[in-house]
């Protein structure tokens, strides 16, 4: 069961600096890959956020593209809710 779970996931990284226009889609995979890419966030502390419906459309996109305008609004309440709990010395 265990061996499913590695088959099935999906991660999509993103990166974001103040200024850019938009975050782009700096890693992406499913299975073992997505499986690292959610290790090697954790390992340095990056938040990984669940989603079903946005890693389906952010798959869509190639690497190191930026996301579409149509994805701005839902990736930027994510990005603003991150900065609020840093802001407050939150951890997610």
């Amino acid at each position: 069961m265990e061996n499913e779970s590695y088959l099935s996931a999906v991660a999509v990284a993103l990166a974001y600096r103040e200024g850019q226009v938009a975050p782009k889609v700096v890693a992406k995979g499913r299975g073992l890959i997505a499986q690292e890419i959610i290790k090697r966030a954790k390992e340095a502390g990056i938040y990984v956020h669940a989603s079903n419906e946005l890693v389906s459309l952010l798959m869509q996109i190639n690497l190191d593209d930026r996301i579409p305008p149509q994805l701005y609004v839902a990736v930027a309440e994510l990005l603003a809710w991150l900065y609020h709990l840093d802001q407050n010395g939150t951890k997610p």
